[in-house]
């Protein structure tokens, strides 16, 4: 194992982070906020010393990095990035405890969304730009700026792509690794710019702006009113919606459309169930809240927002779920699963996994039917080999089982009931923030334990990274085969 590549990584994704927060500094320093000022300098300096530390200390002759070493790197960054990011909140005591601090930071940088704050709006606005802007850096993820913005020597840096980026087949859409970066930061900046732009015309203020354009855009759900979005204007609502939807579209796509290659753009199957999904969601929800509303307009606007919320994994809200009809919640529920598109900013399952599990289901209906038929699955026109839909169906396992294991620790929380606890826990483990309940889009997580937000902060890192870098850099004989 490369172990001076893994520290010489690791140093440099912090020095990147003493960096990225001079931004939320800057913040503070326009709005004269000096308690935040103190807390983001003293944290960028600590974070310049260690990652400088650690680069001279671990500098490798041999940059190599195999899939081993890229799931480790990962798995490390992401664990350091967030205690260090916890800084600030403990450091200007607008959230003392460690606990809160850091399953607050990992709920920012998974772009999970799920919040212990009662009263988000006293916080400062540097600190409130800061939870956001987590979400932008881990929506695309923070190591895949690292290869955007530092020269490699490896081939071989596709591994750390592979395990940062969701989805179960990820690869590049350039020959270059770097370049592969370089594009995806690209669209995605541009995107966020232009969400930014139109909340701007919609009469929404500058600052509020600029954190829901990164929240959206890194589909995690950081709000800065105790209602959400509620507040805000149909229009402003709607501008969001659709840019949630377009967030959890595979960046692939985007790419293929700049290149104006719209023929595999249009028959992407995974787009169309993507779509289907959203319209038909959407519909019974409608036909479900209306008779709460009243109001055609207003059913068809909640019910599309909610349902790009959930489904693109962002958890942003313009209602409180909690009191629709169960027919709603119960489609909000199996949303709760599913996620984007893979090769995007969302969370969750995956529909690529969705539709290789159906298919897979229905190539074995088949062969009881007809034993001596010999029939492969497909996606997209491809074959899918039977490496990969052995990996889709052990992955799937696996996440169900760390759904329940969460969910049992959190049954032994007293103040808590089934429902509360098991929303909890596939909302974290799916990145999506909020569940019903005392979890829902109107509460928040801050009544748990500490032991229970440990878990939770783990079980939304494990969600984010795809479970086997984090499984991986867990398990000892990672560290002993050679």
């Amino acid at each position: 194992m490369n172990r001076k590549m893994i520290m010489y990584m690791v140093g440099n994704i912090i020095k990147l982070e003493a960096v990225i927060l001079l931004l939320p500094l800057i913040v503070s320093l326009c709005y004269h906020e000096m308690n935040s000022v103190y807390a983001f300098s003293v944290t960028i300096i600590a974070a310049a010393i260690i990652g400088f530390a650690f680069c001279m200390a671990f500098k490798p002759k041999n940059k190599v990095i195999y899939a081993r070493e890229g799931f480790i790197i990962v798995t490390f960054a992401w664990i350091i990035l967030s205690l260090i990011g916890a800084m600030p909140f403990m450091l200007s005591r607008e959230i003392p405890n460690f606990f809160d601090a850091f399953f607050e930071t990992v709920s920012g940088f998974t772009t999970t969304g799920a919040s212990i704050l009662s009263d988000v709006e006293r916080m400062s606005y540097g600190m409130l730009f800061w939870r956001s802007f987590t979400h932008w850096l881990g929506g695309m993820g923070v190591l895949v700026l690292i290869m955007a913005i530092i020269p490699t020597d490896s081939g071989r840096a596709i591994h750390i792509l592979r395990a940062e980026m969701a989805g179960p087949v990820i690869g590049k859409i350039v020959p270059k690794i770097k370049d592969t970066a370089k594009i995806l930061y690209f669209i995605y900046l541009v995107l966020t710019v232009v969400e930014f732009c139109f909340l701007c015309f919609g009469g929404m203020p500058i600052f509020d702006s600029a954190v829901h354009a990164l929240g959206t855009a890194g589909t995690g759900g950081f709000g800065i009113k105790a209602d959400s979005l509620v507040s805000y204007s149909p229009y402003l609502q709607w501008v969001i919606t659709i840019f949630m939807f377009i967030f959890g579209i595979n960046f692939n796509l985007f790419y293929l459309l700049l290149l104006r290659k719209f023929k595999p753009v249009f028959m992407n199957r995974e787009l169309w169930f993507y779509i289907g999904i959203m319209i038909v969601s959407s519909g019974v929800i409608t036909y479900s809240i209306y008779p709460v509303y009243g109001n055609f307009s207003d059913s068809v606007r909640h019910s599309f927002f909610q349902v790009a919320s959930i489904v693109s994994t962002t958890g942003y809200a313009s209602a409180d779920f909690n009191l629709w009809p169960d027919l709603a919640k119960g489609v909000i529920f199996i949303l709760l699963f599913l996620g984007g598109c893979a090769g995007s900013t969302a969370g969750g399952l995956k529909l690529s996994r969705v539709m290789i599990l159906m298919k897979s289901i229905q190539k074995d209906i088949r062969h009881l039917l007809h034993p001596r038929s010999v029939e492969s699955v497909k996606l997209e026109g491809k074959t899918i080999d039977n490496s990969t839909l052995y990996g889709v169906t052990t992955y799937f396992a696996l996440y169900i089982l760390l759904i329940a294991i969460t969910f049992i620790i959190l049954s032994f929380e007293p103040n808590f009931d089934v429902q509360s606890n098991l929303s909890a826990s596939i909302s974290c483990c799916n990145n999506v923030g909020p569940g019903f309940g005392l979890t829902g889009p109107m509460e928040g997580y801050g009544a748990y334990s500490s032991f229970s937000k440990f878990v939770l902060t783990f079980a939304m890192l494990f969600g984010r990274l795809e479970i086997y870098p984090v499984l991986l850099a867990l398990y000892p004989r990672t560290w002993t085969k050679k």
